[in-house]
C-alpha cells in the first residue's frame, strides 16, 4: 500500500539522523557530510539497486574505514576515496563478486544477523549513560507504545507514534533531556553537486586506494548480506550484481555531493522491512528525499526529538533482529557449526567491523569443514585369491587436508609384487593429492614392487595428468 510505504520512509528517515550525524563523528567529519550521504545513498539506491526496500546510507563501518584518511588528510581525500571506492565496487561488479555470497555457510549469516543485532542495541547505550531519570520512563513509555499498538491497530507504524508522542510529552512539559538537536548541527541548504579538490597524482592515488578499496569491500559485504536478510524475510529474490553495482553508483554520487559514503543499512531496513512492513522502492526513495526535508526545511523541529523516542525504536529492531531461534537450537546444533556462528558474533561485536566478524567466520567454517572431510577418506586393502595383486580401494574426497597422511595407509613391506589403487570410488582436487600419489608409487617402485592406479573419473584422470609432472613427491 501507497501509505505503508510513505509512513516507512518517514520512519526511516526519523531514524536516520542521529545515526547519520552519530557516524559522522565516528569519522572525524562535519555532520553535514554524514547527512547528505545517507539522503543521496538512499535516493540514489533507490533507482540503481537490486533489493527493493532495503535502506543504504551513511553506516559506522563506512565511517570506521575512511576515519584514518579524514584525520590525517582532510574531508577532500575522504571524498576522493567515496568516489573511487563507488568505481571499485561497480567493477566488483561486473567481475562477479556478487556470485561469492553463495560461499557463505548458513552459520555465518546467524552470526552476522545475531551480531548486527547486538551491535544496534550496544551503540543506544551511550544516549542511556548520565541522563536525566526522565529519559529512562520516556524510554519505557516508547516500549510500550511500539510493543503495544500493533495489538490495537497497524494502520499507522508504531515507531512513528513513539516518536510523536514523546515529543509532544517532552515539549508540552519543558522536559530537559537530549534530543537530535544535541547530537550536531542540522544543514540548512542544499547539497551542491562537485569535484573533490585533491591534486590529480599518482601520489594522491597512493594515499587514497587503499581506503577506497578497504571502503569497495566493505559496503559491498555489508550491503549483499543484509540483502538476502530481506530475501529471506520478504520470501523474494533479489539482483545481487544489480545491488553491487548500484552500490557503486550511489557512492559516487554521494561523493559528487560531498558525503561520506555508505553502504546498506541492517538496522534501518529492519525498521522499513519488518517493522513498518514497507516492500517497494519508494520507501527507500522516500527516506531520503524526507531526511533532506526534515533537516533542510523542518530542522527546528526535527531537533526538538527526544533521544529516548529514537532509542527505543532502535531497541526494538535489536530484538527483532536477534535470531532468537538460534539460542534455543544450541544443544541440537553440531559443535563446528556453533562455533562458526559464535566466531562470527564475537569478532563483530570486539571490532565494531562486520566485514571482520564475517571473514573470520568464514575461515573458520573453512577449516573446520575440511577437517570434517579429511576423515571420511577410506582405503580398504584386499589380496587376490592367487597372492600376486593386492587392491587398494580409496573412496573419498582427495585434497589437501585428507592425503596428508595417505601415504601411510599402505603396506609397503608385506604387499606383493603387483598393487593396484583403485580410485573409482574417490576424486583427486589438487596438487596435493597428485604428489601423494606420486610418493605411492615411488615407495613401492623402491621396494620392486609395480603400483597402478586405476579408476579415475576424466576430471581426475586430467588433474592427475597435467600435474603428475611437476610435482615434488611427499616423503
Amino acid at each position: 500500500m501507497l501509505r505503508t510505504e510513505v509512513l516507512g520512509g518517514l520512519v526511516v528517515a526519523l531514524a536516520l539522523i542521529p545515526e547519520a550525524i552519530a557516524f559522522s563523528l565516528v569519522a572525524g567529519v562535519d555532520p553535514r557530510m554524514g547527512l547528505f550521504a545517507s539522503f543521496t545513498m538512499a535516493v540514489a539506491i533507490s533507482i540503481t539497486g537490486g533489493r527493493p526496500a532495503m535502506i543504504s546510507a551513511a553506516t559506522g563501518a563506512v565511517a570506521l574505514v575512511v576515519a584514518p584518511l579524514a584525520r590525517e588528510y582532510g574531508p577532500e581525500y575522504l571524498i576522493a576515496a567515496v568516489v573511487l571506492g563507488g568505481a571499485l565496487q561497480v567493477v566488483l561488479a561486473v567481475a562477479g563478486v556478487a556470485r561469492l555470497m553463495r560461499f557463505l555457510p548458513r552459520s555465518v549469516m546467524v552470526g552476522f544477523v545475531n551480531a548486527l543485532a547486538i551491535l544496534i542495541f550496544l551503540a543506544q547505550l551511550p544516549h542511556l549513560a548520565g541522563v536525566p531519570w526522565t529519559v529512562y520512563a520516556l524510554l519505557v513509555v516508547g516500549l510500550a507504545v511500539i510493543v503495544g499498538l500493533p495489538r490495537l491497530t497497524r494502520a499507522v507504524p508504531a515507531p512513528l507514534v513513539a516518536i510523536v508522542v514523546l515529543t509532544a510529552v517532552t515539549v508540552g512539559f519543558g522536559m530537559a533531556v537530549p534530543t537530535v538537536g544535541d547530537q550536531g548541527a542540522l544543514p540548512d541548504s542544499l547539497p551542491v553537486l562537485g569535484l573533490p579538490a585533491v591534486p590529480l597524482t599518482g601520489e594522491t592515488l597512493g594515499v587514497v586506494a587503499p581506503y577506497a578499496l578497504a571502503l569497495a569491500f566493505v559496503g559491498l559485504l555489508e550491503s549483499l548480506m543484509t540483502a538476502k536478510l530481506v530475501d529471506d524475510i520478504t520470501d523474494t529474490h533479489s539482483d545481487k550484481t544489480r545491488e553491487s553495482w548500484g552500490q557503486g553508483v550511489a557512492n559516487i554520487v554521494t561523493g559528487l555531493f560531498g558525503g561520506m559514503g555508505g553502504c546498506a543499512m541492517i538496522g534501518q531496513t529492519m525498521i522499513n522491512v519488518k517493522v513498518s512492513g514497507a516492500r517497494t522502492r519508494l520507501s527507500t526513495f522516500l527516506a531520503g528525499v524526507f531526511l533532506l526535508v526534515l533537516v533542510v526545511a523542518l530542522g527546528d523541529v526535527v531537533a526538538r526529538i527526544p533521544m529516548a523516542a529514537l532509542v527505543a525504536v532502535m531497541v526494538m529492531v535489536a530484538v527483532g533482529t536477534f535470531d532468537w531461534r538460534s539460542l534455543r537450537s544450541l544443544p541440537r546444533m553440531p559443535r563446528s557449526e556453533t562455533a562458526v556462528m559464535l566466531s562470527t558474533v564475537a569478532v563483530t561485536v570486539a571490532t565494531h567491523n562486520l566485514a571482520y566478524g564475517v571473514g573470520v567466520g568464514v575461515l573458520v567454517a573453512m577449516v573446520l569443514f575440511a577437517r570434517r572431510v579429511a576423515h571420511v577418506v577410506e582405503v580398504t586393502g584386499v589380496l587376490d585369491p592367487d597372492g600376486s595383486t593386492k587392491i587398494y580401494r580409496v573412496s573419498g574426497q582427495l585434497f589437501f587436508a585428507s592425503s596428508n597422511d595417505l601415504v601411510f595407509r599402505f603396506d609397503y613391506a608385506h604387499d606383493p609384487e603387483h598393487v593396484v589403487i583403485d580410485l573409482s570410488a574417490a576424486h583427486i582436487w589438487d596438487a596435493s593429492t597428485v604428489a601423494a600419489l606420486s610418493a605411492i608409487t615411488e615407495k613401492y617402485a623402491a621396494r620392486g614392487t609395480t603400483a597402478v592406479i586405476t579408476g579415475m573419473n576424466e576430471q581426475s584422470r586430467q588433474r592427475h595428468a597435467a600435474v603428475a609432472e611437476h610435482v615434488v613427491a611427499r616423503p
